[in-house]
C-alpha cells in the first residue's frame, strides 16, 4: 500500500468538513426566519374627542311608587270573596277582597249603643243644670248645685266623645274588612283563595295589584361607582331584554342608604317612554356619568391586557412598538388614553395577539380610508 494513501484520506475528509461547515453557516436559523416573518395587520388613527364614561348596573323591573297594592288582612280573619284572579285587570273601586272578621259587627252595635247612652247621660245632665239654674234664680237651690250639674254636663260630653270615637274605630276596622282597589292595574300575584284563614301579617299577603303603566328600575349601584351618578343622568337598558332597540331612561333619585350585606346601593330609574317589560324582571343598565373633553381615544379593540399591565401597538416603520398605557373613560367602544400614545399614532387593533414587541408588520388601509379609485 502507498504510504500516501492515509495523507490523502485525511486531506479528503477535512474537505468534507469545510464544506458541511460552509453549506451549514449559509443556512438560515429557525428563529431567524421566524423573526422576520411580516405579519399582516389593521390599524386606526389615534384621536382626539369627547367621551363619556358609563357606569354598568344590573337592576329589577319595579312598580313605581303608588303603584303597587299588596292587600293584607286587618286582623286574623277569613277570606269570603276574591273575585279576581292573576293577570285579570281591574279598575279603580274594584272589591278585590272581602274577610269575614269575627265580632266586627257585634263591636260596631256595642259601640253605637254606647253612644246612645252617653247621648242620654248629656240630655239628663243638661236638664239638671236647666233646673238647678232655675231653682237658684228663685232662690230655692244653692249655687253649688248648679256648679255641680255644671260638672254633670262636662263628665257626660266627654263621656259621649269618647264613645264616638271608639265606634269611629269599629267602623273603621269593619270598613276594612272589604278591600278596593285605588288604582287601575291588573293582578300581579293571588297568594289565597276563598275559605282560605290569615293572619294580620306583611308575610302573608293575599293579593298584589300593580299598574302595569307605571314602572320603573331599582338598580343596584356600586358603591365605588356613586359618586360618577348624577341626579337626572341618562340611561338605558341594555342586554336581551332591549331587544335590539335602545330603551331610554333617566336617574330619578338620589343615593341613599347601602343595602345589607352588599356593596351597593339601590338608585331609582324612571322608564322615558312607557313600557311593556314585566315587573321583576332582571335588567341590565348602562348610566351615562362624567364627561371628558380633547381627550386621545383608541378603539377598545386596540387595548391589550396582560396581567396587570395594559398596553397598545403602535405602528411605525412597517414595525410594531409595543408601549404600556394608562387607560380613563371607556364607553363600550373606544378607551381614553392617559398617557403613552398620542394623537395620531396608527395603532394596531386587529392582529397585534402574540405579536412580539418590534416584530415585522404589513398595514392594511387605516380605519376610515376611502380606498384609492383604479385607474381606467
Amino acid at each position: 500500500m502507498n504510504a500516501a494513501t492515509p495523507m490523502k484520506r485525511c486531506l479528503l475528509a477535512v474537505g468534507v468538513l469545510l464544506g458541511l461547515t460552509s453549506v451549514a453557516c449559509g443556512k438560515q436559523t429557525p428563529e431567524e426566519v421566524e423573526s422576520e416573518a411580516v405579519v399582516p395587520v389593521r390599524t386606526a388613527a389615534a384621536e382626539k374627542g369627547t367621551i363619556r364614561g358609563l357606569v354598568h348596573a344590573t337592576g329589577l323591573v319595579t312598580p313605581a311608587p303608588g303603584a303597587e297594592l299588596v292587600v293584607t288582612a286587618p286582623e286574623g280573619a277569613r277570606i269570603a270573596e276574591i273575585p279576581r284572579g292573576e293577570g285579570d285587570s281591574v279598575q279603580r273601586g274594584d272589591v278585590l277582597v272581602r274577610f269575614e272578621i269575627p265580632g266586627s259587627a257585634a263591636e260596631v252595635d256595642r259601640q253605637a249603643a254606647e253612644v246612645q247612652r252617653a247621648q242620654a247621660a248629656v240630655a239628663n245632665a243638661t236638664a239638671n243644670h236647666t233646673r238647678a239654674r232655675d231653682l237658684f234664680a228663685r232662690g230655692v237651690a244653692a249655687r253649688k248645685e248648679v256648679e255641680d250639674a255644671e260638672r254633670q254636663i262636662a263628665d257626660a260630653q266627654a263621656a259621649l266623645a269618647q264613645a264616638e270615637a271608639s265606634l269611629k274605630a269599629a267602623q273603621t276596622v269593619a270598613t276594612r274588612s272589604v278591600v278596593h282597589a285605588t288604582f287601575d292595574g291588573l293582578v300581579a300575584k293571588r297568594s289565597h283563595n276563598p275559605g282560605d284563614v290569615v293572619e294580620a301579617s306583611a308575610s302573608d299577603p293575599v293579593l298584589r295589584v300593580i299598574d302595569p303603566h307605571r314602572l320603573e328600575i331599582v338598580a343596584s349601584i356600586p358603591l365605588t361607582e356613586v359618586t360618577r351618578v348624577a341626579l337626572g343622568a341618562s340611561a338605558r337598558l341594555t342586554g336581551q331584554l332591549a331587544g335590539g332597540s335602545e330603551i331610554a331612561l333617566k336617574v330619578v333619585s338620589r343615593p341613599s342608604a347601602v343595602d345589607p350585606g352588599t356593596a351597593t346601593i339601590p338608585m331609582r330609574l324612571a322608564f322615558v317612554r312607557p313600557t311593556n317589560l314585566p315587573a321583576g324582571a332582571p335588567v341590565q343598565v348602562d348610566i351615562d356619568a362624567e364627561k371628558h373633553a380633547d381627550a386621545i381615544l383608541v378603539p377598545d379593540s386596540a387595548i391589550v391586557r396582560e396581567g396587570e399591565e395594559t398596553a397598545v401597538f403602535v405602528a411605525a416603520d412597517n414595525k410594531a412598538a409595543r408601549r404600556a398605557v394608562r387607560t380613563g373613560l371607556s364607553d363600550g367602544m373606544h378607551t381614553e388614553i392617559l398617557s403613552g400614545v398620542m394623537a395620531g399614532d396608527q395603532v394596531i387593533v386587529e392582529g397585534q395577539a402574540g405579536l412580539p414587541d418590534g416584530a415585522a408588520i404589513t398595514t392594511a388601509k387605516p380605519e376610515g380610508e376611502a380606498p384609492a379609485k383604479e385607474e381606467k
